[in-house]
């Protein structure tokens, strides 16, 4: 049998992230050449090519973006069974920004799983709205943030492309009212094209809560006084997906990316890793209707 090279996969996996092979070795602290060397001899091993190169860049052949998953399974568990044996855990505090909609159900799963492989590593997580959270970032009071944002800023890696939902109170009726009711928070990122979409649809609609509060949200649309939006999957137990059928226009997809700091430690790493596992395993979960 054939065996894969941690070092190697580690390179593979940089690369690729980073888009380039001069990025990759600054991350690694390696040479270019070195790198490519690495690269060249993963291709051998396998047979297959597994990157396209061109002017504009690197970018993952169909042979290579399947490679990388398996890649970032096998670094985690090295560095976890490492880390393990040799009482090695990695020391430091890491601050990570995440959406308020989209703390549940992912975020706890990978605050304990960074508990039991870094149990010495404290993380911050601070809660807010995409557009303060990449404000924060910007100025390196965090080291990894997720957005929910319709496209991709400079930088950042897509973790998932989820719909965007229309929600309101289980078997509710606000939803057939005109003017339709809505209730979203000021800084809402989805609350501007949800007006646009419901304007081009010639749907009337009235603002019911204009508030800087989820829960005044929350409250408001479970009491059946309005509708609001929510991403697929990450709806507040309380409220319920009104169907496709209702006549409210479709919201399109919104992307969860993946921000991390220039200074990418090995903390950092294992924390973007532990994100990439917790979204690839909700997306292989069907969400409820």
């Amino acid at each position: 049998m054939r065996n894969f090279d941690i070092t190697t996969l580690r390179s593979f996996a940089a690369v690729a992230e980073a888009g380039g092979v001069t990025r990759a070795a600054g991350f690694l602290n390696l040479t270019q050449s070195a790198v490519s060397m690495q690269l060249k001899r993963l291709e051998d091993l396998l047979g297959l090519e597994l990157l396209e190169r061109s002017g504009r860049g690197i970018s993952l052949t169909p042979a290579g973006a399947q490679l990388l998953g398996y890649a970032h399974k096998m670094i985690a568990l090295n560095d976890e069974a490492y880390a393990r044996l040799t009482h090695q855990s990695w020391e430091g505090e890491i601050v990570l920004g995440v959406p308020v909609d989209i703390v549940y159900p992912v975020i706890p799963k990978v605050l304990q799983q960074m508990e039991r492989t870094h149990p010495r590593v404290k993380v911050q997580l601070i809660s807010s709205y995409t557009r303060e959270l990449k404000k924060t970032f910007a100025r390196g009071e965090a080291d990894v943030i997720l957005t929910t944002e319709d496209t991709n800023g400079p930088g950042a890696e897509t973790l998932a492309r989820v719909p965007l939902r229309w929600i309101g109170a289980p078997d509710g009726q606000a939803w057939k009212g005109r003017p339709l009711r809505l209730a979203f928070c000021r800084y809402c990122g989805f609350r501007p094209g949800a007006l646009t979409r419901l304007d081009a649809k010639g749907i009337d609609w009235e603002m019911a809560v204009d508030s800087d509060n989820d829960r005044t949200v929350e409250a408001t649309v479970s009491a059946d006084l309005a509708v609001t939006t929510s991403l697929e999957g990450h709806a507040p137990p309380q409220l319920a997906y009104i169907d496709a059928g209702s006549g409210l226009p479709d919201l399109g997809l919104q992307r969860v990316n993946l921000y991390c700091g220039a200074a990418k430690s090995e903390i950092v790493l294992a924390m973007a890793e532990a994100l990439r596992q917790g979204f690839a395993a909700m997306s292989a979960t069907p969400a409820a209707a």
